[in-house]
C-alpha cells in the first residue's frame, strides 16, 4: 500500500509541477482514474458515458486520459514499482485541469498526497457517504455520493424469496472489496435474525458446488469475484454467470452490468449514471466555477432494477418488489409489441366493415330498385301488349269468327242429317270430328290472347326461342292476313335454349313484328312482306331478325329509334321499342336496328344460350 501511495505521490508531484507552470486558465484535460479495470463492462461504461458527455456538451475539445489502478487484481513491490515509474514519466509534460477519482480507495490515494498537488480540483464518484465523513474533504473537492447500503439489498432479498431466512455472500475476501468492503460492518444491523451463510473468498469450483444446495428460504448476495485465490482472474460479469449456472437459489446483485448475467436484480449502481454526474461536475470546473462552491450531494445512481426472466424463473410477483422498481427483459405482450400495428388493422377492419356495410346497403338499395324495375317495366310491357292486343281486335274477332261460324254450320247440318229417317252416320262422325277442329283452332286463339294479356312478375326458365317465336308468327297471322302483309317464318333446325320470360320475350317479337306492318302502310299491296329468322351464332348466343319490305329508317334516326317517346308514327306512343329493348337487356342480351341494302328494314336481337351459361 505504501508503495500504491508513493506512486501516485510521485504521479501527483509532476502534476503539480505542471500546473504551477500552467496559465491561469485552467487546462482543458481531464485525468481519469478507477480503482479497478476500465476494460471490464462496469467501469468501462463509467468512462464510456463520461466520455460522451464532456464530448456532447463541452464547448470545445477536452483531452480526458485514463488510469486504472486494478487495485483488485494487482498488487506487490515489482508492479508498484513499475506503475510509478510508468505513470511519472507518462504524465510529467501533461497539464491536467482536473482530476475524477473513481470509488474510494482512488480518492483516499489522491488526497493522500494533496500536500504535494496544489491548484488541480478533484472530482469524486462512487464513494460512499460515511468514507466521506470520514475523510473531511478539503474545499478544492467534490462530487456525489453512491448510497449503496445493505439494508437496501435486504429489502431486495426479501421481495424476491417472502419468507427469506437465510442470505448467502458470494463474493472475494471482504479485506479485498473495494466497493462493498462496508457491509461486512453492516451484517449484524441490516441481516439481523438471518442465518448467514459466508461463501466469500472460495475457489470457483468450491463455489458452484455450494451455490447447488443452499437451504429453502435463502437468498444469493453477490458482490464481485476478481479471483478464485488459484490464479484464475474473472470479470466480476463473467464471475457471476458461473456461479448462476449452478445457484439453487435467486441471486442479489448490486450493478446493473451484473443484470442478464443470471442475477435477479435489487438495488443496482448505474454506471452510465455515475459517469454523467462525473462528466458534469468536471465540466462545471473547467468552465471556471469555483470547486468549493459546488455542494457534494447524494447522486440518483442507485435504483431498484430486476430482471423479468429471473423473476419468471423464481416464480416472483412484480407486485411485491420495492416501490419504483424497473422491470428489464420483460417479453413484451401482444399489445405492447405491436400496438400501432394492432390500431393500423383495427382502423383497417372498421374501415372494410363501414365499407362492405355500404356495399351491401348500397346492394340492397340497387337491388330493391332493379327489382322496383322490372315491376314497372312489367306493367308497362303488361299495359303495351293490352294496347297492341286492342289494335289487333279486330283481326282476333275475325280469326274467332272463322271456326265459331264453321262451328255453327256443322252443327245445323248434323242436326238436320240427325232429323232424316237414315242418318249417315259417317258423315255425322266427320262433321263432329270437324267440330272438333274448329273448337281447338277457337279455343287457341283465346289461349294465345290470354298469354299475351297475362300479368305477371318476371319469370325465368329455359325455354326454346324457335317455339317461342313460332307462337307469335301464328298468334299475329290473322292480323298480317287482313293488312296483306306476307309472313315468312324462317327457324333454325336445332332447339334454342335460352333463360327467360316466354310471354315477355313473345312481347318483344310482336312489337317487332307489327312495327314493321306499321312501316309498310304505304307499301303497296302484294310487297309487303315480313321475314322472322331465329339462328344459333358462334359465339354461343342465339338470334332473331325480323326484316321487312318497307322503306327503311332514316339514317338520321336509326340510333333513336329504341329511346323512349321516340315515334316515326302518327298515332304511336313511342314506348314498343322502348320496351323491347329493356325487356332484351334485362335477359343479358342486346338489340339493335339496321338497313338491308336491298331495302327495307331489319331489327335484330340475341341472346345468350342456356347451355354457354
Amino acid at each position: 500500500m505504501r508503495t500504491i501511495r508513493s506512486i501516485v505521490a510521485g504521479l501527483i508531484a509532476g502534476l503539480a509541477s505542471v500546473s504551477s507552470a500552467a496559465d491561469e486558465l485552467r487546462p482543458r484535460s481531464v485525468l481519469v482514474i478507477d480503482q479497478s479495470d476500465v476494460r471490464g463492462p462496469f467501469y468501462y461504461e463509467i468512462f464510456s458515458e463520461f466520455r460522451s458527455t464532456v464530448n456532447a456538451n463541452f464547448g470545445s475539445h477536452v483531452t480526458i486520459y485514463a488510469e486504472s489502478l486494478d487495485l483488485s487484481r494487482f498488487t506487490g513491490p515489482v508492479y508498484e514499482e513499475n506503475l510509478r515509474h510508468y505513470l511519472g514519466s507518462k504524465y510529467r509534460d501533461k497539464p491536467i485541469g482536473v482530476i475524477v477519482a473513481i470509488g474510494t480507495a482512488s480518492l483516499e490515494f489522491v488526497l493522500h498526497w494533496r500536500t504535494t498537488w496544489p491548484g488541480i480540483p478533484v472530482v469524486f464518484a462512487m464513494v460512499d457517504e460515511p468514507t466521506v465523513t470520514r475523510l473531511n474533504l478539503p474545499g478544492d473537492v467534490t462530487g456525489s455520493i453512491t448510497r449503496l447500503r445493505l439494508a437496501d439489498m435486504m429489502t431486495a432479498a426479501r421481495a424476491v424469496v417472502p419468507d427469506l431466512k437465510g442470505i448467502a455472500f458470494v463474493g472475494d475476501p471482504w479485506e479485498k472489496q473495494t466497493v462493498y468492503r462496508q457491509w461486512k460492518e453492516e451484517i449484524l444491523i441490516a441481516a439481523a435474525g438471518m442465518d448467514i451463510v459466508d461463501l466469500t473468498g472460495l475457489t470457483m469450483r468450491e463455489l458452484r458446488q455450494r451455490v447447488a444446495s443452499l437451504p429453502d428460504h435463502t437468498a444469493i448476495l453477490y458482490t464481485s469475484i476478481f479471483s478464485d485465490g488459484e490464479g484464475t482472474f474473472f470479470t466480476p460479469a463473467n464471475a457471476l454467470t458461473l456461479v448462476a449456472e449452478t445457484a439453487d437459489r435467486p441471486i442479489v446483485v448490486s450493478a446493473e452490468t451484473f443484470l442478464g448475467r443470471g442475477g435477479i436484480g435489487g438495488f443496482v449502481m448505474t454506471p452510465s449514471t455515475i459517469g454523467g454526474l462525473a462528466a458534469q461536475l468536471a465540466m462545471r470546473i473547467l468552465h471556471g466555477e469555483d470547486p468549493a462552491s459546488i455542494p457534494i450531494a447524494a447522486g440518483e445512481v442507485v435504483r431498484p432494477i430486476f430482471d423479468w426472466r429471473q423473476m419468471q424463473r423464481w416464480g416472483v410477483d412484480a407486485s411485491m418488489l420495492p416501490p419504483g422498481s424497473e422491470i428489464r427483459f420483460r417479453e413484451p405482450s401482444v399489445w405492447t409489441q405491436y400496438r400501432w400495428q394492432i390500431v393500423a388493422i383495427a382502423v383497417v377492419l372498421l374501415l372494410q366493415t363501414a365499407l362492405i356495410a355500404g356495399l351491401f346497403y348500397e346492394r340492397r338499395r340497387r337491388y330493391n330498385a332493379e327489382v322496383e324495375t322490372r315491376q314497372r317495366m312489367s306493367e308497362l310491357a303488361h299495359m303495351n301488349r293490352r294496347a297492341t292486343a286492342g289494335e289487333m281486335s279486330a283481326s282476333i274477332a275475325h280469326e274467332l269468327n272463322q271456326p265459331l261460324g264453321a262451328i255453327l254450320s256443322n252443327t245445323e247440318t248434323a242436326e238436320l242429317m240427325l232429323n232424316s229417317p237414315s242418318p249417315d252416320l259417317d258423315e255425322i262422325k266427320e262433321i263432329l270430328a270437324d267440330i272438333r277442329r274448329d273448337d281447338q283452332r277457337a279455343s287457341e286463339v283465346i289461349r294465345r290472347l290470354r298469354s299475351l294479356l297475362k300479368r305477371s312478375a318476371f319469370e325465368a326458365k329455359n325455354i326454346d326461342l324457335n317455339e317461342t317465336a313460332r307462337e307469335v308468327f301464328d298468334f299475329i297471322s290473322a292480323q298480317a292476313t287482313a293488312r296483306n302483309v306476307t309472313l315468312n317464318a324462317v327457324l333454325a333446325s336445332r332447339e334454342l335454349p335460352v333463360s327467360g320470360d316466354p310471354i315477355q320475350l313473345q312481347q318483344v317479337i310482336l312489337n317487332l313484328i307489327v312495327n314493321s306492318m306499321d312501316a309498310m302502310v304505304d307499301v303497296p299491296n302484294g310487297q309487303r312482306s315480313i321475314t322472322g329468322r331465329t339462328a344459333r351464332l358462334d359465339d354461343g348466343s342465339a338470334e332473331i331478325s325480323i326484316s321487312d319490305s318497307g322503306p327503311g329508317i332514316p339514317s338520321d334516326r336509326l340510333g333513336k329509334v329504341f329511346e323512349p317517346f321516340f315515334t316515326t308514327k302518327d298515332h304511336g306512343m313511342g314506348v314498343g321499342l322502348s320496351i323491347a329493348r329493356t325487356i332484351v337487356e334485362a335477359h343479358g342480351g342486346r338489340i339493335w336496328a339496321e338497313n338491308e341494302a336491298g331495302g327495307g328494314a331489319v331489327f335484330r336481337l340475341s341472346l345468350p344460350l342456356a347451355v354457354a351459361q
